[in-house]
């Protein structure tokens, strides 16, 4: 849940590489850089989502772009504009938080013409814009509404009428979603992602939940320890994790040890078959990382659905431990003789029960070779 803040005038035009430019954006608290040099474009129409556990930087990141937080180094650029010392109600971006920052007292049509009054726009300018964004964001003839008689989503279906009341260059979003539930998120997620495509709304957006950021992201960036870690698309992070660390973020855990030679990784596993050319991951340069390789040692992952189950008498013989029910599949946990524990994705009427054994066979489809 959260509410706009973003409510500056527009910046101009400038020589910047997107609406939106980070260049060695850097933030220390005492002796720990919370953002570490991080560059990062956003372009005008573009949804980027941030992804990364908690403490990796990415609400640090948001609130350095809005103004709330100084940079110790490095530049935030908006239209090519350096924003330093540029205060956050003058920066013409719109802000959603995560908490509940609606104003009580005020009524639905009150808190959504907020940023609409400090801008002196006239009464009947701010009547007509409250009512056009109520009937954008689903709640129409909502402005008499008390905020205490909303539900989650209404109210944060107002805090987000509210944000985009200034018309922000950059509508920037913290957790929106965090505090709904899951089939509330789900929903509203996509109709996000609709509402920013007809608008054309330029929007960077921070979350924890994988699969909130790459519904509603054109592309994802995983940020890891104050750095990027990794930037793409979302099917090319999911297909392609840059390395272990973005891999079982993603809540992959089919990680091993392996020795690729040409089509094939020799691993404590058996012989697991790799794609040609492997297609290694390129992550964001990170000193002292290691970088992906064709041939050698190496780290492979694969992925649950490339764990094939068959004939107890093939392929790697595990014992099934435990079934978690997915919504679409079933996750099979396996148990073999050496190394760790797989994971597989199955239908839910071919899942073996607890407690047999199986075979299991590898899709090079499946497998990605880590950096």
């Amino acid at each position: 849940m959260g509410v706009g803040v973003g409510v500056g005038v527009g910046v101009g035009s400038g020589q910047g590489a997107g609406l939106l430019t980070l260049a060695d954006a850097t933030v220390r608290f005492g002796a720990r850089a919370v953002l570490d040099g991080v560059g990062l474009d956003v372009e005008e129409h573009e949804i980027v989502c941030v992804l990364g556990p908690s403490g990796s930087g990415k609400s640090t990141l948001l609130r350095a772009v809005a103004g709330l937080q100084e940079l110790d180094g490095g530049q935030v650029l908006l239209d090519g504009r350096d924003q330093r010392g540029v205060p956050a109600h003058k920066r013409g971006v719109g802000l959603m938080f995560q908490d509940h920052q609606l104003f009580p007292q005020r009524d639905v049509a009150g808190n959504v013409a907020f940023g609409l009054r400090m801008h002196g726009v006239s009464r009947g300018e701010q009547a007509d814009r409250v009512a056009e964004l109520l009937e954008l964001v689903g709640l129409p003839g909502a402005q008499r509404r008390a905020v205490a008689s909303l539900s989650g989503g209404e109210q944060q279906r107002v805090a987000l009428a509210r944000a985009l009341a200034p018309r922000p260059r950059l509508l920037m979003l913290d957790e929106p979603l965090g505090q709904l539930d899951r089939s509330l998120r789900e929903r509203l997620v996509v109709e996000l992602r609709e509402l920013f495509d007809e608008l054309g709304t330029t929007v960077l957006a921070v979350t924890h939940d994988q699969g909130e950021a790459f519904a509603l992201a054109d592309r994802v960036v995983v940020m890891r320890d104050g750095r990027i870690a990794q930037s793409g698309t979302p099917l090319e992070v999911w297909r392609h994790p840059a390395d272990e660390f973005v891999a079982r973020f993603l809540g992959f855990d089919n990680v091993v040890d392996a020795t690729v030679a040409g089509e094939v990784a020799d691993t404590v596993w058996g012989k697991i078959p790799v794609p040609v050319p492997v297609p290694v991951p390129v992550p964001v340069p990170v000193p002292g990382a290691s970088e992906g390789v064709r041939d050698g040692r190496c780290r492979v992952l694969v992925r649950p659905a490339g764990v094939r189950l068959v004939g107890a008498d093939e392929g790697l013989r595990c014992v099934v431990t435990a079934r978690t029910f997915r919504g679409t599949h079933v996750a099979v946990h396996l148990e073999p003789a050496e190394g760790p524990r797989l994971e597989a994705a199955c239908a839910l009427r071919d899942a073996p029960g607890v407690g047999e054994t199986v075979g299991v066979a590898f899709d090079a489809g499946d497998v990605v070779v880590l950096g």
